[in-house]
């Protein structure tokens, strides 16, 4: 039988398979940071077991992290969570790129650009938005505290085949219209269930022409339509990115990874569960009303009439009322970052919209790059000093706003423009309001006071 992409690289990684069982999958990347493990190290302390393959597992400090004033936590669980880390990957032989390294940043961002993320690998972390490094053809998903240690235990993984499910979108992307909109258009069409479960391959025309930034950017917001996985073949546009990187594959070893990368697309005639098709030249420049990804609509438009309960709370947490024009919400931050949005691209997207223009004055505006690599080579192209000529903070790598675990922080009532993956109720910071757009969207927001569509600065 034909088979897809999700199907060869989960059939390649079965160790056990019995009936009525979860199949046994070899893990070949483990990333770790300092939130979910501390539980899992300690518990194989106190089992008297050791890490397995220390070799596969990648640890990175980014949560917590203060992004501003060096490596002071914002608290004292925030601050211990970094210590153990520190400290569990020094007793147990794992790489880390903890406050200080070069390489220190988002785990979603520094496993791609140090080219541990390649084709074919299944990947864990201990987060939701593993599905990220699916944009290179990695079999990648996030798993729990208890999963953790079961990987650092065995460098293996319990786990319930999913169905697959194709995103077939085609057609060249309007003016103005980025990946992020890609996202949150179908989330919004289908609902925050409407992949539950499933590995997603997002193909077609559109998702081709995209770079290898914005595929990520797609990929890592399966997850907010209930997929475990989302994914995209292999390509050309996938091996440039690759070629070169520090932990990618050389010489003679390199030609033979890009034939056997190639081999993994899914077949012609390859069984889908599902298919979902979207018509690039329908969408629009979006941005989220309500308390969930999908919750969106595209900047023109109006806030709607509630359809249901959620709606209705939603509609009061985030003190909206129905009909309101999106472009006359006026916003009081701007946050630009997160593993969705912080990388290189993003920033010169946002830049480009602020070049030579100044932040409104009602506005508290900051950039927090992915990574410190993105930061240093944001810094060589001038990037910096054109967020902070308009009035942004310009911070050091983290998750930052993103959530509420760092100093990066709303305070209750404040409205936000963000370029993160989740608005959910109290998601950056008790009582804060989350709109959910692209970094131009993001930008342009910063400069007017209020969500605006971007094409009409451009």
């Amino acid at each position: 039988m034909a088979r897809t992409l999700a199907q060869k690289i989960w059939d390649n990684h079965v160790v056990r398979s019995a009936p009525g069982e979860p199949d046994l999958l070899f893990v070949d990347l483990h990333l770790v940071h300092e939130v979910t493990s501390p539980q899992a190290f300690e518990a194989l302390r106190l089992a008297g077991r050791r890490v397995r393959r220390p070799d596969l597992t990648v640890a990175t400090m980014d949560h917590n992290t203060p992004t501003r004033g060096g490596r002071q936590a914002a608290d004292d669980v925030s601050g211990k969570q970094m210590d153990a880390l520190e400290e569990n990957c020094r007793r147990a032989g794992v790489r880390l790129y903890g406050m200080g390294s070069r390489h220190q940043g988002i785990v979603h961002v520094i496993g791609p650009e140090l080219g541990l993320t390649q084709p074919g690998l299944v990947i864990v972390c201990g987060d939701s938005h593993t599905s990220t490094h699916g944009a290179f053809g990695a079999l990648a998903f996030g798993i729990g505290s208890s999963e953790v240690e079961h990987v650092l235990a065995t460098q293996c993984l319990p786990q319930g085949r999913p169905h697959d499910l194709a995103v077939t979108i085609e057609g060249e992307l309007p003016l103005g219209v980025v990946a992020k909109d890609v996202v949150l258009g179908l989330v919004s069409r289908v609902g925050i269930s409407g992949g539950q479960g499933s590995a997603v391959e997002y193909r077609g025309s559109t998702i081709r022409a995209l770079s290898m930034e914005g595929r990520m950017t797609i990929c890592n917001m399966s997850i907010e339509w209930g997929a475990r996985v989302g994914m995209v073949a292999p390509d050309d546009t996938t091996f440039a990115y690759l070629e070169g990187r520090p932990h990618a594959p050389r010489g003679a070893d390199w030609e033979h990874a890009i034939e056997a990368w190639r081999g993994l697309a899914s077949e012609e005639n390859a069984p889908f569960h599902q298919e979902i098709r979207l018509d690039a030249a329908s969408l629009e420049p979006c941005v989220t009303w309500g308390t969930n990804p999908g919750q969106a609509v595209p900047v023109g438009d109006r806030v709607p009439e509630p359809a249901d309960e959620n709606q209705e709370r939603a509609l009061r947490y985030m003190a909206l009322r129905p009909g309101t024009a999106m472009e006359d919400i006026a916003i009081d931050r701007v946050f630009i970052g997160s593993c969705t949005n912080a990388r290189l691209e993003d920033l010169r997207a946002a830049a480009a919209v602020i070049q030579g223009r100044r932040v409104h004055r009602s506005v508290q505006a900051l950039v927090v790059p992915g990574s410190t690599q993105v930061k240093l080579a944001a810094e060589a192209e001038g990037l910096d000093r054109v967020f902070q000529d308009a009035g942004f903070e310009w911070r050091d790598a983290g998750c930052s706003m993103c959530l509420g675990m760092n100093p990066d922080i709303l305070q209750p009532g404040e409205r936000c423009a963000s370029t993160s993956n989740r608005n959910f109720e109290g998601r950056q910071g008790a009582g804060g309001r989350t709109h959910l757009l692209s970094p131009p969207m993001a930008a342009a927001a910063a400069l007017t006071g209020h969500l605006v569509d971007v094409r009409s600065l451009l």
